[in-house]
């Protein structure tokens, strides 16, 4: 079986902001690939010249656009259920 091992408070708290901090940039450089793709693919000369993929690639640029305004719900949300971890394990030890 497994074992696992105790961590303190802090010790569970840094983990768990450690791995929000590392899904928060993941988040990022994908974000920001994706905008530099579509971006370059606006610019294509193939693209540019077809009314139809110009409209797909402005309707995708702008559903994408809208993705950074939910990474702030997305963080604090994350960090409420951290607190209402931590909440657990202090009634836990009572």
């Amino acid at each position: 079986m497994f074992k696992l091992k105790k961590m303190s408070k802090k010790g569970q708290v840094f983990d768990q902001l450690s791995n929000l901090a590392l899904g928060v940039a993941g988040l990022t450089i994908v974000a920001i690939v994706v905008f530099l793709i579509m971006a370059n693919l606006g610019a294509n000369t193939q693209v540019a010249a077809d009314g139809n993929a110009t409209a797909a690639v402005n309707t995708l640029t702008d559903a994408a656009a809208d993705i950074p305004d939910w990474v702030p719900i997305v963080i604090i949300t994350v960090i409420g259920g951290i607190l209402i971890g931590l909440v657990a394990i202090f009634r836990g030890r009572r």
